[in-house]
């Protein structure tokens, strides 16, 4: 039977999920009646699935939108907590997807090193209230413990949301250090990922140039050469001077201005 051949390899194809409008050539006339209508119905059918997967697709990136926007109003809400953190997430997270842009990187990995970068700190959630209420510039010991875990536990309340990854990993490694000193898992050099040392510059920086109960804000050429001492054994040197040059050509001002 003409074109019998060609309609099985068609549903097929589509069987698999790889959806073409070839099915449509066996409706034409040249074809018997039982080909055309098979074709017209596998076709009709074909349409039908793609506008389901379509809209599926638009339901499930509305509710990683809408669940990415509540997860980050809590982490915003730490501001309520502690003052000095308020905007922190947000600047971090522009600063770390100006360095990637800079960088180079693609942009799916720009986008998942600012999404970790606006939730880097969300494990603070679990500071005591003493920890918030701290203004001695020597925390103790048992302080200092609560602080070495907050990038953990940032990871464990957000590994349920699969879409986050490989974000997730960069909140979980911002603490690292290239020298493997770092916390909460004393990774070296290479082991750290890309994203995690991003994040771990725009975080320092951010730190420097705002008010906090321990110092108060320096100037950028301040803060640059801080950076640059902590180059080598903490932050990673070429990515410092890539996002020096960033913020020399293109100031401080965050995403939101830029809108």
């Amino acid at each position: 039977m003409k074109g019998l051949t060609e309609l099985i390899t068609c549903i097929q194809e589509i069987s698999a999920g790889n959806y073409s409008n070839d099915i449509m050539a066996l409706t034409g006339e040249e074809y018997g009646p039982l080909i055309r209508e098979v074709a017209e119905s596998v076709g009709l059918m074909m349409v039908r699935i793609e506008a389901r997967e379509f809209e599926l697709e638009q339901a499930h990136e509305d509710l990683k939108r809408s669940t990415l926007e509540t997860v980050s109003s809590a982490a915003r809400a730490l501001g309520l907590r502690d003052s000095y953190t308020s905007g922190h997430g947000d600047r971090v997270g522009c600063y770390a997807s100006r360095l990637a842009v800079r960088r180079g990187y693609d942009s799916d990995f720009i986008e998942q090193v600012r999404i970790a970068g606006v939730l880097h700190d969300m494990g603070k959630i679990g500071f005591s209230d003493t920890l918030f209420s701290n203004t001695d510039t020597c925390p103790d010991e048992e302080m200092l413990h609560e602080i070495r875990l907050h990038p953990q536990w940032g990871y464990d309340m957000l590994q349920g949301l699969s879409f986050l990854r490989p974000s997730l990993e960069y909140i979980r490694c911002h603490h690292e250090r290239m020298d493997g000193t770092g916390y909460p898992r004393g990774l070296h050099g290479d082991e750290i990922p890309d994203g995690a040392k991003i994040i771990s510059i725009a975080d320092v920086f951010d730190a420097i140039t705002t008010n906090r109960n321990y110092q108060k804000a320096r100037e950028c050429e301040q803060a640059f050469e801080i950076l640059r001492k902590l180059a080598g054994p903490s932050l990673d040197p070429e990515l410092v001077e890539i996002f020096i040059d960033e913020i020399e050509q293109n100031g401080m001002q965050f995403c939101s201005d830029k809108k």
